[in-house]
């Protein structure tokens, strides 16, 4: 017969396991820094709909992408939009810093606010795209460090 004692060491074993395991996983989660393009065009924000990928799937964003080594951050930007959209845009202004803790990884996403310089912004790796109005923004899915950014515009 087991003791209440040792049910309750054992109990304690159990929640000292637990606890050494979320802060193994807070350590090994991974970090990504990435840029992000608010694009206007007559009073429209350009937003991308994710594919079936990852914690973030078919949620929507403001297309970019992560920063390269040895990149500024309106470098990776440009980049991210000629690869991912054959287009590419004028970065104007700084917009905003948003920390953002995922369950599976965290990221830093510092947005932008861009213009269409040349191209038709056509989808390659996403799964849809729409140009919607500032009230048009909160209608949609968004990921949830995208939606920082939707408070700041709206």
């Amino acid at each position: 017969m087991i003791l209440k004692s040792q049910v309750l060491k054992r109990i304690d074993k159990i929640r000292l396991v637990e606890c050494i395991i979320q802060k193994v996983e807070n350590v090994i989660k991974k970090h990504y820094e990435v840029v992000a393009a608010v694009i206007v065009k007559d009073k429209t924000f350009f937003c991308c709909q994710r594919g079936n990928k990852g914690e973030c799937a078919y949620k929507w964003e403001f297309p970019g992408g992560k920063i390269e080594p040895g990149e500024t951050k309106e470098e990776a930007l440009v980049r991210e939009i000629k690869e991912e959209l054959n287009s590419t845009i004028k970065v104007n202004k700084y917009l905003a810093t948003i920390n953002h803790e995922y369950n599976s990884f965290s990221l830093t996403m510092h947005a932008y606010e861009c213009e269409l310089a040349n191209g038709k912004l056509e989808i390659s790796e996403h799964f849809d795209s729409r140009w919607l109005k500032k009230e048009e923004l909160k209608e949609l899915d968004f990921a949830e460090a995208d939606k920082k950014i939707i408070k700041q515009l709206v």
